[in-house]
């Protein structure tokens, strides 16, 4: 990756909802647009415009089940971040 990649990493993660949203999915795996809106307590329009963020970024991935999509964490180099950082024990 190159700092230009790096800067729009760190740039879609600069929201707390937006670190919110990698957390869980880190802790998680995978989880759709109306379980994150529960979790967040949150309206889903909201949670799809910073799932839209974060997948422009290149940190997140979203595969159709059914009716549903679910993201992941699909960027080694975010895990390897929030591992070194320990960020997603103080979210909630």
């Amino acid at each position: 990756m190159n700092t230009e990649e790096y800067a729009e990493i760190f740039k879609a993660l600069s929201h707390p909802i937006r670190l919110r949203i990698v957390c869980g999915l880190l802790k998680k795996d995978s989880c759709n647009v109306n379980t994150m809106s529960e979790k967040l307590n949150i309206a889903q329009p909201t949670i799809s415009q910073h799932l839209n963020i974060l997948k422009n970024a290149g940190i997140i991935t979203g595969c159709r089940n059914g009716n549903q999509i679910c993201y992941k964490i699909d960027n080694p180099a975010v895990r390897k971040l929030f591992e070194n950082i320990n960020i997603c024990d103080s979210c909630s």
